[in-house]
């Protein structure tokens, strides 16, 4: 099967990373187990090689209709992975090259991109103020730098305006949301506290 969703995976991609790819063969491949964002899809990981010393870890993951369909109106693309990659690949200034999409004969849509842990995490523990607000405004920016690519620039400026109500809305339903996980997780700690939840602590 994994070499079936490998096989049209790769005709989604363009022809110069398909000479690329073609250096590469499968040689395994498993199960993943998925986050909290993933739970109930499938997902996979392929090895591929070119050499001994030269491998490439593949993740296939499964996509489902976007949840926005019923309000914004049915995708363009006839494969929800396809239409993942193409998100990612207007709002990323470069992406993964190895980005594509598959399916199975059951209709099941996939994603595909290169499997990469190797994930900087800032520490915003020890941030001062300063630091903070510097590091809240490059991710501000880098975050408006993608919906500009994405959709209609000016639009989105006469929509936001020229004052601070859009940014005033969004900080309140950030300090909002702050204060629901504490919530959410002081209620957490009770349940387990009092033997409701059984909680298992990792080593």
């Amino acid at each position: 099967m994994m070499a079936r969703i490998l096989g049209r995976y790769r005709n989604s991609l363009n022809g110069s990373v398909r000479v690329i790819y073609d250096r590469f063969q499968q040689v395994d491949s498993a199960m993943k187990v998925v986050g909290v964002g993933s739970v109930g899809t499938r997902c996979g990981i392929a090895l591929m090689m070119a050499a001994s010393a030269d491998p490439v870890f593949l993740q296939i993951k499964e996509a489902r209709k976007s949840v926005l369909e019923p309000y914004a109106g049915k995708s363009v693309h006839k494969n929800s992975g396809e239409r993942v990659v193409t998100g990612q690949r207007i709002m990323q200034s470069a992406s993964d090259i190895f980005l594509g999409w598959s399916e199975t004969e059951a209709g099941r849509h996939f994603y595909v991109r290169q499997l990469n842990d190797a994930k900087l995490k800032p520490m915003v523990e020890i941030f001062d103020e300063t630091t903070m607000e510097d590091y809240g405004r490059l991710c501000g920016w880098v975050l408006a730098h993608a919906h500009a690519r994405s959709g209609d620039a000016s639009l989105i400026s006469g929509y936001m305006g020229s004052n601070d109500v859009f940014d005033q809305a969004i900080s309140n339903f950030a300090e909002a949301y702050q204060r629901q996980n504490e919530r959410d997780y002081q209620a957490l700690r009770r349940a387990v506290r009092s033997g409701k939840i059984q909680a298992r602590l990792g080593s």
